[in-house]
């Protein structure tokens, strides 16, 4: 395979890839942490910069709940993928939630910190 068909490729199947999470309404932190891999990594992937390989594919098409061939398709239209409100809620209410458990961290840290100065 020639490098320029190579190039189309794997940027044509990354667009693909961010249509499908974006149906989900998740962010690229989502996929790349049910994938168990970096952001940037899986940012290189949508991108096209990777040669992704068969294994990724079918992993990226299983957390979709799809056929590695719809990742392959040609010409996949974002605007076919317009999130539904309810995931666009579903995911504001898990940020919220992890902003708020993570701000319990801190409260908690702080409370320790100052019950040992106080100590």
């Amino acid at each position: 395979m020639s490098d320029t068909i190579k190039k189309k490729t794997n940027k044509t199947i990354g667009k693909n890839i961010r249509a499908f999470r974006h149906q989900h309404g998740w962010s690229q932190e989502d996929v790349a942490t049910k994938l168990g891999i970096s952001i940037p990594a899986f940012s290189k992937i949508e991108t096209g910069v990777t040669d992704i390989n068969l294994s990724r594919l079918e992993q990226i098409a299983d957390i979709y709940e799809i056929d590695v061939v719809q990742l392959l398709s040609m010409d996949i239209e974002e605007v076919e993928f317009e999130p539904s409100n309810l995931s666009i809620t579903q995911k504001k209410l898990a940020d919220r939630e992890a902003e708020i458990a993570n701000l319990q961290r801190k409260v908690i840290l702080l409370y320790e910190e100052l019950r040992t100065k106080a100590g």
